[in-house]
């Protein structure tokens, strides 16, 4: 009796086993990548020696000036980049459609090409050369040593970066490329896998720096397989309301540098726009103070940033009050709420309560806590808080407010923009000159120490 060779069935985005086939992955929840795999694991053997591809060298001896990251002319994105690109680094800018990608690495290709560094060779799969020629005539992104390619088939990219020579490559998007070596549509899991993989090993062997652009899920992550994320060095995600000209560039992933800097921009009609001081943009310039509003600084990588938080409270017609929130993190703003009302007295059972950032600002760190609980601790007593104040600390269970990082640059970001006063949790460290700080130690002296701040 002939033994039946085993099969398992493997995840194709992460590579996890299970015994027989699922919809999902257990591991990753991607939906329909489960693939049935035969019993090819090799018996394990003992490796021999072979000649190494180049000997080894002390760290000191080792030459780091081929290595030094190129600016790109675009000071936002170098700024999220790590002080630019690095020779044979791939970056991924991920974001919706319509968002502006192409816009941005327009603007990258031009100021590339025209700062001398090389020519700038920009592939698309989606679009004609004249689409995107028209789109680099509108921005005024147009240069001798910027060369447009129209294709979606691997080698035929390769071909082009032989013959140009480029010092940049853009490639828009990962996702219409295919290779010819591989079976499936472009797009698919395998597709995509091999192309990322064709591209980074072309980065890699000539010290081209590469950027790919990739489309994004319902859920707003990388659409693809996990393993693009792994094989590429600098992941970025480009963030934006279609309603808003701001832009966000997040950094994911760098091995290059911080992978938690943003990088501002404004499109506009004519092109994007880098937007060095953004604080002014999460701020509303009210002529008289108005109950419900709260202002914060939180920090994004080493940038501090003014955030205002509004709330509504009314009175609710419905057997469960409502609660909505924009910009926020909604799990903390409930917990906040449940803790204003136990330890801070504020009574929201019966009110239906709504709390948004301005300017499309998404606020995730725990430093929001205190602003987000006096807003709405404004807004439920009709009370306005002072335009000059700042409050920032974290909100625990217990009613405490705990210590967050960076106090002392926060403030004097504050201090900056014209702020007098500010709440802060206990012990908070040295403290900027021209503003007076509030030590709080839990959210009810909070909430009372706010009355007498002066407007």
């Amino acid at each position: 009796m002939v033994k039946k060779a085993a099969s398992t069935y493997r995840c194709a985005e992460c590579g996890f086993e299970v015994a027989k086939w699922v919809g999902r992955c257990p591991e990753c929840q991607a939906w329909g990548t489960i693939e049935q795999r035969g019993d090819t694991r090799p018996p394990i053997a003992r490796v021999a020696a072979g000649a190494p591809s180049a000997p080894a060298r002390p760290i000191s001896d080792v030459d780091i000036e081929t290595s030094r990251a190129r600016q790109t002319g675009v000071s936002e994105l170098d700024r999220v980049l790590g002080g630019g690109l690095v020779p044979g680094v791939v970056v991924l800018l991920a974001g919706e459609p319509g968002v502006g990608k192409s816009t941005l690495l327009l603007e990258v290709a031009y100021q590339w090409a025209a700062m001398g560094t090389g020519a700038a060779l920009y592939v698309t799969g989606e679009e004609s050369a004249g689409q995107v020629r028209l789109r680099a005539e509108r921005t005024g992104n147009v240069h001798g040593d910027m060369y447009l390619a129209a294709e979606s088939d691997l080698s035929s990219i390769l071909g082009h970066v032989d013959d140009v020579k480029p010092g940049l490559l853009i490639v828009d998007s990962v996702q219409t490329m295919s290779s010819p070596q591989v079976e499936g549509a472009p797009g698919g899991v395998t597709q995509v896998r091999a192309v990322a993989a064709g591209l980074v090993a072309l980065a890699k062997e000539r010290g081209l720096p590469v950027v790919l652009v990739g489309h994004v899920t319902k859920d707003g992550s990388v659409a693809g397989p996990r393993v693009l994320e792994h094989l590429v060095d600098v992941v970025l995600q480009f963030e934006g309301d279609r309603h808003s000209t701001l832009r966000l560039v997040r950094g994911v992933k760098n091995r290059f540098g911080a992978a938690d800097e943003i990088g501002c921009f404004e499109l506009r009609d004519d092109g994007i726009i880098g937007v060095p001081d953004p604080s002014g943009l999460f701020l509303n310039r009210h002529t008289e103070a108005v109950p419900g509003t709260a202002v914060t600084v939180t920090v994004e990588g080493k940038r501090p940033l003014l955030c205002e938080v509004q709330a509504l409270v009314g009175r609710s017609h419905l057997n469960q009050p409502r609660r909505a929130v924009s910009g926020l993190d909604s799990a903390r703003v409930s917990m906040v709420l449940a803790v204003l009302e136990k330890r801070g007295g504020v009574l929201l059972g019966d009110k239906d309560v709504y709390t948004a950032t301005v300017g499309g600002m998404k606020v995730t760190e725990p430093a929001v806590d205190l602003a987000a609980a006096l807003a709405v601790a404004s807004a439920f007593s009709d009370e306005a808080l002072s335009p000059r104040l700042v409050a920032i600390g974290e909100v625990g269970l217990a009613g405490e407010v705990r210590r967050v990082t960076g106090v002392g640059r926060r403030l004097a970001e504050a201090v900056r923009l014209g702020f007098t006063h500010a709440l802060v949790p206990t012990d908070p460290g040295p403290l900027p000159d021209g503003i007076k700080a509030l030590e709080v130690g839990d959210l009810a002296s909070a909430v009372h120490a706010v009355k007498y701040v002066p407007s």
